[in-house]
């Protein structure tokens, strides 16, 4: 691989317009609240969400061979941490990739000097944040994509640890961009880390169950094994919703993603009110995510993830009631327990 070490740097002010541009681009839901963060905080969490996005083009591009995208993401840390010269590895890479990774997403890659020169103008605790995270996601996705394929991952434990690699870690990264920005948070970060694992998991289950049947037709499935045996199902020969007890199975995986997010509505409570933005973000994907979930217990029978997704006026108004009440904890659970009344319950 022909990398060069690192030489030269983009202009900040370019660097931080192009990230600012391109953003809205590769994000929907985040793209609506990771601006309306105070500053720095909110050029932190933009640096970081790109960056990731950077990892998940590499590792979903179906043009590139297993080998080649474990080789890809460890050339991409090095290249974050400025070991290898960003420019070659764009140049290297970008043609690589197939129409399967969307135009936003090949222009942001073809761009990573640009969102690597704002990450070295961060605070090194950010910048830490940051690198630690992507130095556990990259080779965790590379070594869930060695086993992908329809017959599932083998455990719910497996589950859990592909959920905690591409989310629960991007948890554990928010908390420490939450105590950089307040300080006084310091004293929950410990308890905050913990849920912050539930959070990303709970996040990221919700998208693998409602995004499942698009995803077999890519020749992957991410849904255990072990569990939908335990209901007479094996996931290989999988082909319809209503096969005989595929609803019970999946019933248990809600009950599980809900049992996460009310663990993030816990993480989102331990944020002072003050932080309204701060919480703000958190309560947006938390209301999402379980809108998503009540989606799919009403319609088990569901063959594609547009089935299932929230209807645009309803997040609308879901967004606009929880803005309402981002500083009133015995609202928001209040409303959490009216919402969630029908939604199975899965122990932890």
């Amino acid at each position: 691989m022909p990398f060069t070490q690192t030489t030269g740097a983009l202009a900040p002010q370019s660097a931080l317009g192009y990230q600012e541009a391109i953003f809205p681009q590769v994000s929907r839901s985040f793209a609506l609240t990771i601006p309306q963060l105070p500053p720095p905080l909110n050029t932190a969490m933009t640096t970081a969400y790109l960056l990731c996005r950077i990892a998940d083009t590499i590792e979903d591009e179906p043009a590139l061979s297993i080998v080649d995208t474990q080789r890809y993401e460890a050339a991409y840390i090095r290249t974050v941490l400025g070991e290898i010269d960003a420019q070659s590895f764009c140049d290297e890479l970008a043609p690589l990739l197939s129409e399967a990774s969307s135009p936003a997403e090949r222009a942001l890659l073809s761009q990573l000097p640009r969102v690597l020169e704002v990450l070295r103008t961060l605070d090194k605790p950010q910048q830490a944040a940051i690198v630690q995270c992507l130095r556990v996601m990259c080779p965790g996705m590379g070594d869930f994509q060695r086993v992908a394929g329809l017959q599932g991952l083998e455990t719910l434990t497996e589950l859990k640890r592909y959920c905690y690699c591409v989310a629960g870690v991007v948890g554990e990264m928010f908390t420490e961009l939450f105590v950089d920005f307040a300080p006084e948070l310091v004293v929950h970060q410990e308890r905050m880390a913990s849920l912050a694992v539930s959070f990303g998991e709970g996040l990221q289950l919700t998208n693998i169950l409602k995004d499942q049947w698009e995803d077999r037709q890519r020749g992957i499935c991410w849904l255990p094994r072990d569990l939908f045996a335990r209901h007479g199902v094996c996931l290989l020969s999988l082909h319809a919703s209503t096969q005989p007890g595929y609803g019970q199975a999946l019933e248990e995986l809600i009950g599980i993603a809900h049992a996460h997010l009310r663990r993030a509505l816990d993480y989102t409570l331990m944020i002072a009110p003050e932080h309204t933005s701060l919480r703000f973000f958190c309560l947006h994907a938390i209301g999402l995510a379980i809108l998503t979930l009540r989606n799919l217990n009403r319609r088990v029978d569901f063959q594609a993830g547009s089935q299932v997704k929230v209807p645009r006026g309803l997040a609308i108004t879901a967004v606009s009631t929880l803005r309402s009440l981002s500083g009133n904890n015995a609202g928001l659970r209040t409303l959490f327990e009216r919402v969630t009344r029908s939604l199975p319950l899965t122990r932890l």
